[in-house]
């Protein structure tokens, strides 16, 4: 690994990402680089396809639902190249590992309303969503009536402006009112030991990597 590559990709990174500290920044960056498991290269240009970013969602983070797991690959995967690259990589595990309220918030939002940019989580991906939560916990077989009875219960809830469908607005002040509901729709954050583990794992990591 090219040592000057690695600070100028640090020093790029650390002007948009400011929950790290520059030597945190480039510890991830050195881990990112070790999972990806390529040498040489401008190492900005590589990155986790979305096989092995499944497996620290789910090896590391705790987060084990598919549908989830899937979702929060495309908030990590801004430039929807279907890539996290390094920069990516930092931005996203900032909000696990840093994250304010706010930025969790946000991020909870992205991942259950990905599947438009109209800014809502509508009632077809809030009815997807359920199913699929209550099909991860239950061994016994939901009917639709009984998902759209839910549904119609979450709107009741969370639909504050009683449109059908719930924007950022009607998410911020539920969640501000009940703070259990910032992962309602399932788990897309991991858990405070989970995030201990990761930054042991981390420095372990660059430690005995011999970079």
């Amino acid at each position: 690994m090219n040592q000057r590559s690695v600070r100028t990709l640090v020093e790029s990174i650390s002007k948009t990402v400011k929950s790290f500290k520059k030597n945190e920044v480039e510890c991830l960056v050195r881990l990112f680089h070790s999972v990806v498991g390529r040498t040489g290269g401008k190492i900005g240009s590589i990155g986790l396809d979305r096989s092995k970013f499944r497996g620290i969602l789910h090896g590391v983070f705790g987060i084990t639902d598919d549908m989830l797991m899937n979702r929060v690959f495309c908030a990590f995967d801004k430039d929807h190249d279907n890539y996290i690259n390094a920069k990516e990589w930092v931005t996203g595990l900032s909000v696990f590992l840093r994250g304010t309220f706010e930025e969790k918030l946000k991020f909870c939002f992205e991942v259950y309303h990905l599947k438009g940019d109209d800014g809502y989580i509508s009632r077809e991906e809030i009815f997807d969503l359920l199913k699929n939560s209550l099909h991860q916990q239950s061994s016994e077989e939901e009917t639709d009536e009984g998902i759209k009875e839910l549904v119609d219960i979450t709107l009741k809830k969370m639909d504050y402006d009683n449109d059908g469908k719930i924007s950022f607005a009607d998410f911020e002040k539920a969640v501000r009112e009940d703070g259990l509901l910032l992962e309602v729709f399932g788990q897309c954050l991991p858990e405070a030991k989970n995030c201990l583990q990761f930054e042991t794992l981390a420095l372990r990591s660059i430690l005995t990597s011999g970079f």
